[in-house]
């Protein structure tokens, strides 16, 4: 199997996607995040001591959505049309599940963009409560759904 990343001469390349039609392209991508019921309270009643948690971590996912060709090296620099971020409270966990939305018209897909938000805002929420529980786990970092492009749509089964 050849790698798209890599030349002839197997040195690292970005892919040439110039040829490719523009066209609508979407991913959507989850994480948890699981922690004490004592920071897990803390950041539900707004009581931490760096200010709101989870509207700060929806800021960190879209920044750093949009900053994804800067962290992932063979990544397209896109214009994104349009970054969505849901946070849901897991009482049974304790925790959060954040999940992040991204779209564009374009060459490539947005995987990697709505991956890597989710990324960023759970290390956001991690950051912001770590003074209060240092043990919290960021697991199950997923792409959800994709759709456009060559590869067409894909959704995980549940």
């Amino acid at each position: 199997m050849k790698l798209t990343h890599l030349d002839e001469n197997d040195r690292p390349k970005m892919v040439d996607v110039s040829p490719k039609e523009n066209t609508f392209r979407v991913a959507v991508a989850s994480g948890t995040i699981k922690m004490s019921k004592e920071a897990y309270e803390a950041i539900v009643q707004n009581k931490t001591k760096k200010g709101p948690v989870l509207q700060t971590a929806v800021i960190a996912s879209i920044m750093g959505a949009k900053q994804t060709s800067s962290l992932i090296p063979m990544c397209h620099p896109l214009m994104l049309t349009s970054i969505k971020c849901d946070i849901e409270q897991l009482d049974e966990l304790p925790g959060f599940k954040l999940t992040v939305s991204a779209k564009l018209v374009g060459k490539t897909g947005v995987e990697m963009e709505a991956l890597t938000g989710v990324s960023v805002g759970l290390l956001t929420i991690y950051d912001m409560a770590k003074a209060i529980d240092k043990s919290m786990v960021i697991s199950d970092i997923l792409l959800e759904e994709k759709d456009g492009g060559k590869s067409g749509h894909f959704i995980r089964k549940k």
